[in-house]
């Protein structure tokens, strides 16, 4: 509705200008919004921030387009809401995008608008959470919204590293609009709701004629469970929004400041009992690693990260005596939890995040090796694993190792060992380092002499009992120094949590460069 600028005085009219500003797209296109089981580009931001806190940018600027009958398609403040907020009192920079208004598509001036908050963002070192909910590129302005595209691309690449960046997919995320989420530390999707592909189930029919929904072809559960694109999926947007609550509460600020640091009533001297008996004593039977993690952080609370993606690894945050961690752990429940093509570039990337902001990395070790075959072969595990080594060699944190049980082969090295930086390496008495298992040993030593046994089954168990008390015993390792110390199981808490307050001023340095070379 236009307004008489003649008829009101000065406070009127902005109040009136402003009020248009936040109504969206309209009663009608909010009403379809809601139908549609999705909220408002505004009410996201009342329950992601603290109540009050939201100061906009740039309410009232309208995009210039004329073409296509554009210019009777204005709205201030365009399709995308912008500025900051705080969240449990901490400094952050989101923009909303609005699909009530041109279906929330990006004109130049909803780039701008991003951009600008992300710049602010930078200057002030504040992490940027974006929530998108966009139909892609404004067609009606061409190469003007392509350009706005590469524009918040650029300032995503400049940024990653430097402040946190969080992305919430709370509808459609098509095109080229994914690649500014899939630039960012992590993306959160919603069930049944949000979707995210380069081309859509259409265009799918058309080439390949191969006929796909939007859930099948890029919705939450394909990303969380199959890319990997997705880090969290949450079964509504209030869940979604409390999810990036609880990661920021992990997160420092930005690449120059410490992770918040939160008082525990948990004791930090507390021992569990229950870890001692938790490895079966037979080295072919699972325990889940998750129990392990469970029972020394405090008060049993882990934040998991790509929870339904390469389960055979655990990747998540924590807290031990109130410092927060990054915790990467092999889990035996899963392919016995063996170190595969997914599980490294999880891995990687998880670590490669802890270490741009400052966050110590605690390592449990429970891994048989690298997964064997044409296919992880032919598909580049070496490059993948190549990942991982490189990750937690570059990392400058306090990285604590913790040896639970089978340590074998490469992937001994690669998970942060003695010999690639590893500041502490415990070991439980249960724990195996070896090139290879006992059993496999044997059989690549012996050959001969099992070959010509009279019973080889009972040789084969005896050598390998030999080769484990000599090779693949923790003291052996020990008294090369490789572990710095084999303690109880119960003891596993304090003994982290003494070794992140010795280590919290730790200074460690790469060599100066432009940057690595990691084997992408």
């Amino acid at each position: 509705m236009a307004i008489d600028q003649n008829e009101l005085s000065n406070i009127e009219l902005l109040r009136q200008k402003r009020a248009l500003s936040q109504s969206g797209g309209g009663e009608e296109r909010i009403r379809r919004q809601h139908e549609a089981g999705r909220q408002t580009a505004r009410e996201r931001l009342e329950v992601l921030l603290d109540p009050g806190s939201f100061r906009e940018l740039d309410a009232f600027i309208e995009h210039r387009a004329t073409d296509f009958g554009m210019e009777k398609r204005r709205h201030p403040g365009d399709s995308v809401v912008t500025g900051w907020g705080t969240i449990d009192g901490r400094l952050v920079y989101v923009y909303s995008q609005d699909f009530t208004v041109v279906g929330g598509t990006v004109s130049e001036v909803h780039a701008q608008k991003i951009c600008k908050v992300m710049d602010m963002a930078l200057k002030v070192g504040a992490p940027i959470i974006g929530l998108n909910d966009s139909g892609g590129a404004r067609i009606q302005e061409g190469v003007d919204s392509l350009g706005g595209f590469a524009e918040i691309f650029l300032r995503n690449t400049m940024a990653s590293g430097v402040i946190p960046q969080i992305s919430v997919i709370m509808g459609p995320c098509a095109g080229g609009a994914v690649y500014s989420p899939a630039l960012t530390d992590y993306i959160i999707m919603v069930r049944d709701t949000s979707y995210m592909f380069i081309t859509g189930p259409d265009v799918v029919k058309q080439v390949l004629n191969e006929e796909v929904t939007f859930e099948e072809l890029g919705g939450a559960s394909v990303h969380a469970s199959k890319s990997g694109v997705c880090h969290m999926v949450a079964d509504d947007e209030t869940q979604s929004l409390l999810m990036v609550r609880e990661l920021l509460s992990y997160l420092p600020q930005n690449n120059m400041e410490d992770t918040p640091y939160v008082a525990s009533t948990d004791d930090p001297l507390r021992t569990e009992a229950d870890l001692d008996t938790l490895v079966p004593p037979d080295a072919n039977r699972p325990y889940d690693m998750k129990e392990v993690i469970n029972r020394i952080v405090d008060d049993g609370i882990f934040f998991e990260v790509h929870e339904d993606y390469a389960q055979n690894i655990i990747c998540g945050y924590a807290r031990l005596g109130g410092y927060s961690v990054g915790i990467v752990a092999n889990q035996p429940m899963v392919l016995a939890g063996v170190l595969d093509i997914a599980a490294s570039n999880k891995a990687a990337r998880f670590v490669r995040t802890c270490d741009s902001f400052n966050i110590p990395i605690i390592t449990f070790v429970d891994v048989p090796g690298y997964l064997p075959g044409t296919d992880q072969e032919h598909s580049g595990i070496i490059t993948s694993g190549a990942k991982l080594l490189y990750a937690y060699c570059e990392a400058t944190v306090p990285k604590l190792t913790v040896t639970t049980r089978k340590s074998y082969g490469g992937a001994y090295c690669v998970m942060s060992s003695k010999h690639i930086r590893g500041d502490l390496n415990l070991a439980w008495p249960t724990a195996e380092i070896a090139v290879m298992g006992p059993e496999g040993a044997v059989e690549i030593i012996y050959r001969r002499e099992l070959r010509e046994a009279e019973d080889p089954v009972a040789l084969k168990k005896e050598l390998a009992s030999q080769y484990r008390e000599k090779f693949a015993s923790p003291y052996v390792a020990a008294a090369r120094g490789y572990i710095d110390d084999i303690i109880e199981p119960r003891d596993t808490r304090p003994r982290l949590i003494n070794a992140l307050q010795v280590f919290q001023n730790k200074r460690d340095e790469n060599l100066p460069k432009k940057h690595g070379n990691i084997p992408l």
